[in-house]
């Protein structure tokens, strides 16, 4: 389906009262297809309502511009058609006379009789025929919302522009005015973009939700796929399983911005304090609550971030999801990243926006498991090939088997999809891989909503120790000595506070050389294990970190690289290309073409050299070897085209070029599929 609306980079600035430039919005770009239903939402001076102007050509934007079907948006016009909140009919005429009203005006072109009809047809498309010579204060407010709908929509606009339409209804009318309009736009592929402060509307009516960030220069924080079946009831979309996931997304945004709004205004007079050369002293740094966070607690703990003056506010976040939307907004400072949330975020995977990122330390290598629920073991899986033995019973099944993982680009994702395509299970389509915050995973299991899962610790150890599944295979099992955890900054903060960044560096590096020794890992446990940072018994963190590593309640192995801090610290160029080919593999990013350009602006191997420096830490040269899997499969960094077309399962597809300052471009780079 071909592009029909582009929001092509808007802007829009006001005066103030005083003469002062206000931003409302800022470099908002989003497109639409034709058929597509959209809802914009937000909280209250977050620009919906400046942007739904600029839509309809009631404003126009003081940069960028909107192009509806190759045509400039610059005045109103009847492609356009808004619905109003307070339905805006005319009191001395009727339901019939102020549809007319549209249609003489625009189609004055056609004979009389075709006019009626039309009337006549859009009153019998919301329901009125009983109403049609009623005026507007012998009709219900319901009434009149539909009588606003039928005058927008007899004049057959190319898109409904619709500005919070139900907000003044009562619960029980807005509801079936809801379904209503829900079944028009379906039976007439009718494109609409909405406002709207209802989470609930806008999961039950859109195919897609645009959050706003909060104002001033508001912009898209995220857009949100609601892939919710049509046509829609809603009591079938709220039993759906995914819709309280969804909601939960855009409820949590909605949250994040609401916290963003309350900080900003404590923090309104206190600039950032400045120490010697450092730009800014006063961080907040994003974490997830796993064992592998060790050198953020560490760090602090320790008094290693205070060493090199800063003033650290660590953030526990609830999810990944979470943690990269604080990095997108500012909300975050610096935060623990899995190996590919750089990338996915430079890149806008997942239909987001793209926000350059830089990575400029390895923080831990190794650390994950495959679990299995344990009514696996109990039929005899016990390995990959009876794995797949259990899987292929399925096939003739409605449904597949579920694994979780926590999050798209995190090595989780990527080696468990390799581990399963090495035994001849195709992701997606012979298992469903799907996102589960760690926290969810043993509680997932024990509801049989999956048969496993792939995540760090302690929830593979949980899930052993209260025996309800065990450990098929560690990531040691699939490529030893893998990225897991990085340190990861927007490229403009870096750029903005260099001497900042280099501290920070500096701080965990520290942080990540004391965990490295055995002689330090009971300590640190007993430090994760505070409330502040994991609030859990020593006993679930403790395996495989300072001690032998359960794979079973009848069975244990002790391996010292299970969990690694203080090894190949530096960002590897092979290791993230490898990263960058497996999310291609799969489909998750288009593949760049100048792909060595955007590793390298990726990667800030500069302030780690320096910080390296400085901390007196050998620095190895960059090895350009290729990378052998355990299955057998090597990676060539020097050919990853190549590498790409030989993976089992490969999506990769001829993709836009992509350039992390330019955009997309449109050049192509021709591969298999």
């Amino acid at each position: 389906m071909s592009k029909f609306l582009e929001i092509d980079h808007v802007s829009r600035v006001f005066k103030t009262n005083k003469g002062q430039p206000y931003v409302a919005v800022k470099d908002v770009y989003f497109e639409m297809k034709e058929g597509e239903f959209v809802s914009i939402i937000g909280h209250s001076g977050c620009g919906k309502s400046t942007v739904l102007n600029i839509l309809s050509g009631l404003d126009r934007a003081s940069e960028g511009g909107i192009v509806l079907e190759g045509r400039e948006v610059r005045e109103p016009g009847p492609d356009r058609m808004l619905v109003f909140q307070n339905h805006s009919l005319l009191p001395w005429l009727t339901v019939r006379q102020n549809i007319g009203l549209a249609v003489n005006r625009v189609l004055r072109d056609l004979p009389k009789e075709e006019r009626h009809r039309i009337i006549q047809e859009n009153i019998d498309l919301v329901g009125l025929s009983h109403a049609a010579d009623k005026y507007p204060r012998e009709i219900s407010g319901g009434m009149k919302q539909r009588v606003g709908i039928a005058r927008a929509l007899s004049i057959k606009p190319k898109i409904l522009l619709l500005d919070e339409p139900f907000g003044a209804l009562d619960a029980l009318t807005r509801g079936r005015l809801q379904e209503k309009l829900m079944q028009i736009c379906d039976e007439h592929k009718i494109s609409a973009v909405m406002i709207t402060h209802d989470v609930d509307e806008a999961l039950l009516l859109s195919d897609r939700i645009v959050m706003m960030t909060n104002g001033p220069e508001a912009k898209i924080g995220q857009v949100l796929t609601v892939d919710l079946p049509h046509p829609r009831k809603k009591l079938e979309a709220v039993n759906h399983p995914n819709y309280y996931r969804l909601r939960g997304e855009v409820v949590s945004f909605l949250d994040r911005q609401k916290q963003i709004k309350i900080e900003r205004a404590k923090n309104k007079s206190n600039a950032a304090i400045s120490l010697g050369n450092i730009e800014k002293t006063n961080l907040t740094i994003g974490y997830i609550p796993l064992t592998d966070c060790a050198p953020f607690a560490i760090a602090q703990e320790k008094g290693l971030f205070a060493k090199y003056g800063l003033d650290v506010t660590l953030s526990k976040e609830n999810s990944w999801n979470d943690l990269a939307e604080g990095i997108r907004e500012g909300r975050l400072d610096a935060a623990q990243m899995v190996t590919g949330m750089p990338l996915a975020i430079t890149l806008g995977m997942g239909n987001q926006i793209p926000v350059p990122v830089v990575t400029s330390l390895t923080m831990s290598r190794n650390g994950n498991a495959i679990t299995l629920s344990k009514r696996l073991q109990n039929e005899g899986v016990h390995d990959l090939a009876s794995l797949k033995a259990y899987i292929d019973k399925f096939q003739d099944e409605a449904y597949n088997p579920a694994m979780g993982m926590v999050h798209h680009a995190s090595m989780h994702n990527l080696l468990l999809r390799h581990w399963l395509a090495s035994g001849g299970m195709e992701p997606d389509k012979d298992v469903d891989v799907i996102v589960i915050p760690p926290p969810q995973m043993v509680s997932n299991l024990m509801a049989n909503n999956i048969i496993g899962y792939c995540v760090g610790e302690p929830w593979n150890v949980r899930a052993v120790n209260d025996n309800v599944g065990f450990v098929v295979a560690t990531d040691l099992d699939i490529w030893r000595g893998h990225p897991e955890k990085v340190l990861g900054l927007r490229k403009d903060w870096a750029e903005q506070y260099p001497n900042t960044h280099l501290a920070v560096v500096k701080a965990l590096l520290e942080a990540s050389q004391f965990c490295e020794p055995l002689e330090n890992r009971d300590e640190v446990v007993l430090t994760l294990a505070k409330p502040q940072y994991l609030n859990l018994d020593p006993t679930y963190i403790r395996p495989g970190f300072a001690g032998p590593y359960r794979v079973s309640t009848m069975e244990a192995k002790y391996d010292q690289d299970f969990c690694q801090f203080g090894v190949g610290n530096m960002p590897s160029r092979k290791e993230h290309l490898w990263v960058l080919t497996q999310m291609a593999r799969w489909g998750l990013v288009n593949f760049p073409e100048n792909y060595a350009e955007v590793i390298y602006n990726l990667l800030a191997t500069n302030v780690y050299q320096q910080a390296a420096k400085e901390l007196e830490i050998a620095i190895a040269d960059e090895d350009r070897s290729p990378i052998a899997l355990a299955d057998g499969s090597v990676f060539d960094p020097n050919d990853p085209i190549a590498a790409l077309q030989s993976m089992p399962y490969s999506r990769f597809t001829e993709t836009s070029y992509f350039d992390p300052v330019k955009g997309f471009a449109t050049k192509k780079v021709a591969v298999r599929q």
